[in-house]
């Protein structure tokens, strides 16, 4: 019984993840991928400091969600499809583990994500031909050291933004109204 308990929550929340996170990717600001990214999806984190099913749901949702990118950027995407789903796997892992201390542990899906995504996203966005970036003008082409620290701080800042911004409330609200059980 509690196996299929953890198996239905785990498969709900990489559904909830996933569909949100594909919802945000067809939006027309581009929120959920790019040098800046506001996955709103993200928020969902949180419900790791709930129960340990959120684990694989959210990388399996991140997978998911990632693995649609590969219609819009082509197989070069396969590099979030791993990647990307690494850092949402390592981020729950520590929410879980610091789930005694919710505000240290939503920590976790920021630092991994703005730690790994960068790593790769040059070469994702050079294979969308996308070297620049204009509103701050710019040009990064053959410097991934730069583009590698720029997207440490734009992934983390829009990570911070939805993990606590978003996932916050979120946490507190499920923690009052008792909306999950603790496991």
């Amino acid at each position: 019984m509690l196996r299929s308990r953890f198996m239905a929550q785990a498969a709900l929340i990489a559904a909830l993840y996933a569909v949100l996170t594909i919802a945000v990717l067809n939006l027309p600001m581009y929120l959920g991928w790019g040098l800046v990214q506001f996955r709103l999806s993200e928020a969902l984190t949180v419900l790791a400091l709930f129960t340990p099913a959120a684990i694989p749901g959210l990388t399996i949702g991140t997978a998911i969600a990632n693995a649609y990118l590969i219609t819009q950027a082509g197989p070069i995407a396969l590099l979030d499809v791993g990647f990307g789903s690494l850092a949402t796997l390592l981020g729950a892992i520590w929410v879980w583990k610091m789930r005694k201390r919710p505000l240290l542990a939503m920590l976790g899906p920021v630092i991994s994500n703005a730690l790994i995504v960068p790593a790769y996203l040059p070469i994702l966005l050079a294979g969308m031909g996308l070297y620049t970036v204009p509103v701050l003008g710019l040009d990064l082409e053959g410097n991934w050291l730069g583009m590698y620290l720029l997207g440490v701080a734009s992934v983390g800042i829009g990570q911070v933004a939805v993990v606590y911004g978003l996932g916050w409330p979120l946490y507190s609200t499920l923690k009052r109204t008792g909306s999950i059980d603790q496991g």
